[in-house]
């Protein structure tokens, strides 16, 4: 399906298709993927198919350029995926997509500023988690030369799943299996850390991980750190530790210490964890650690 939809003054989507969604019962949900095309948007796109997959979402993935010549063939093969993941037979149609119960969007905007192209999106269709690619040493997210990962996740204030460049993340692009054993939930008083503890229980229960372990480290003196528990019927192992040090130095090597597979993070409120991306702690664990980090501002949940 191919519409025009205009976004704001001077910024237009050129083109949108739509992948049919089949009648069910899902929840309402949505993911947002913007794209570069690069190697590393390849990377977060599979990681926002597979979550969609796990948790009936719709997926929105737009691409910004100027002009109106990117053909469609430069989007992240959807149907392909599919395939090879084996939830689709070969040769099948758009309309086969819905029938795996969520609805997938592609757009591309005529515009040469990609993050009001993605924020003037956002305002139309709003989303509950954002996925995207970082590249790590030429700034938080840049698309085309241009900063976009750190202004759209701060203006959109949801759930940011960051996939760090080079990184492959815990999502198999040849097959769609998921490997995560070992999260890493740094703990605080404030934010209370029960949003990020139920995050971790969703995802073990959606993707489907009863073997991950869940550490959560408190940065600090022993006997200080907040009263945490796991979540009531959560699977896996939950383990506590204690760590003296600078916060962003402690937080990086223990997900070294233990291979974390990921990182989950919270902030004060809407962008909060964004808050301080300039120059603070959590912009240096960014910046550094070799795992996706998924940042979880204040009532967020992933699930």
């Amino acid at each position: 399906m191919r519409q025009l939809r205009a976004i704001e003054p001077n910024l237009h989507l050129v083109h949108t298709r739509q992948e049919p969604r089949a009648m069910g019962g899902n929840n309402v949900r949505s993911i947002f993927h913007p794209s570069d095309f690069s190697e590393g948007s390849e990377i977060a796109f599979i990681h926002a198919l597979k979550i969609a997959l796990a948790t009936g979402a719709n997926l929105n993935m737009l691409h910004a350029a100027e002009g109106m010549d990117v053909p469609w063939e430069r989007f992240p093969a959807l149907r392909e995926t599919l395939v090879r993941w084996n939830l689709l037979p070969r040769g099948s149609s758009r309309e086969a997509v819905g029938h795996l119960g969520i609805e997938v969007r592609k757009v591309l905007c005529s515009s040469s500023q990609p993050v009001q192209a993605c924020l003037g999106f956002l305002r139309q269709f709003p989303a509950d988690l954002v996925v995207l690619a970082v590249h790590q040493h030429g700034g938080i997210g840049r698309w085309l030369d241009k900063p976009v990962g750190l202004p759209i996740a701060r203006a959109v204030g949801e759930m940011t799943l960051f996939i760090p460049d080079g990184v492959e993340g815990f999502v198999s692009p040849e097959d769609g299996t998921v490997s995560i054993r070992n999260i890493l939930i740094p703990v605080e008083g404030k934010p209370a850390p029960g949003p990020a503890l139920e995050t971790a229980a969703r995802m073990i229960k959606n993707l489907q991980l009863p073997a991950a372990t869940v550490t959560l480290l408190y940065v600090g003196t022993q006997g200080q750190g907040p009263a945490v528990k796991s979540p009531e019927g959560s699977s896996g192992a939950w383990n506590r530790v204690t760590k003296k040090g600078e916060f962003a130095d402690t937080v990086l090597r223990t997900a070294d210490e233990l291979a974390a597979d990921l990182i989950i993070m919270s902030g004060e409120g809407p962008g909060g964890f964004l808050d301080t991306l300039r120059g603070g702690a959590s912009e240096r664990v960014l910046r550094k650690t070799r795992c996706p980090v998924l940042n979880l501002p204040v009532g967020a949940k992933l699930g």
